[in-house]
Formats: structure tokens, sequence, C-alpha cells
């Protein structure tokens, strides 16, 4: 009957994970728009600077136009790696759950508690940075056969839960419930 149990709770688990997914790359689509919609204001202002025939104005304007660019292309590639990421992690849950069930071992929750108390985080949900500072990172993902993360990307532990979180905006890439026995 346990293994009954836990075989539903495993795989209702990795349900949530794929049907989860979508508002992380729907909060990326709409970075990138407003991204879109940076560069073309910027554009404008560059014109206008140029019409006006201020050389200081239009040095400023390009460097603006630059700094909307480049963010633009880095939105765009994050969020390649997040579909890539998605791709991949379907394949990589069913691997995984083989693997833990011959090393329980590995997984052992031990005593470890954190300072603040258990909150169920969702993918596409923001963060505080308390939840993903230093003392939760788990520094040998490749230990417990969890998959590299993305750039910019690392995996956390909560309490039993293991989170892929985004350094830089917080967001939480994808969740693996019940990761430790």
């Amino acid at each position: 009957m346990r293994h009954l149990v836990t075989a539903a709770l495993l795989a209702a688990t990795a349900l949530s994970g794929v049907v989860a997914s979508a508002p992380a790359a729907a909060q990326s689509r709409a970075e990138l728009r407003r991204d879109r919609q940076d560069i073309r204001h910027e554009q404008r202002q560059l014109d206008r600077a140029r019409a006006r025939g201020d050389w200081r104005d239009v040095r400023a304007q390009r460097a603006d136009l630059r700094d909307a660019r480049r963010d633009y292309r880095a939105d765009r590639r994050d969020l390649r790696q997040q579909r890539q990421w998605q791709r991949d992690r379907r394949e990589w849950r069913a691997d995984m759950q083989r693997w833990r069930s011959g090393h329980r071992d590995l997984y052992a929750r031990g005593g470890w508690q954190a300072p603040f108390r258990y909150q169920s985080f969702r993918t596409g949900a923001r963060i505080a940075p308390t939840y993903y500072g230093t003392r939760y990172v788990i520094a040998d993902p490749w230990r417990y056969r969890l998959p590299a993360a993305p750039a910019r990307a690392r995996w956390v532990r909560h309490y039993d839960d293991a989170l892929l979180v985004d350094q830089r905006r917080g967001v939480v890439l994808d969740v693996v419930r019940g990761f430790y026995f």
C-alpha cells in the first residue's frame, strides 16, 4: 500500500510541474514585449535628439538605445534557455524517480530546518532572496541527479523540496516536491 501511495504522489508531483511551467514562460514573453517597446521608445528619442542637433543628447540617447538592446538580447537568451529546460526536464523527471527509488539513503532528510516556516512555492512565483541565499544552495546537484541549472539559476533546498531559482529575478523556474524523504 505504501508503494502505491508513494507512486501516486510522485506522479502528481511530476504532473503538477509540467502543468505549472507555463507562467514563467509567459512572464518572459511579456518581458520581451516590454523590451521591444523600450527599444522603439529609445529609437524615437534618438531621432528627436538628432533632429535638434545637440550632440550630447545624441550620445546619451545612443547609450540608452544600446542598453535597451542589450536587455532585449539577454531576455531572449533567457527565454531560449528556459524553453530548452522545459523540454529536457520531462525526460529527467522519469529518470530521476527510477534512480531515487534505489538510492533512498542519499535523499534522507536529516535534521535540516530553516529559520522560516514552510511555504509551498509554485513555478513562476517570485520569492524573496532569503529563500535562495547561499546557505540554502545545493552545492552538488549532480550528486542528487539534478540537471545542470541554466545560466543565472541555481538549485536551492526549501525543507523537503528542491527549487530551481533564477538568481537575477527571484523567479522559481522548477519545483521538485518531496525531493528529500
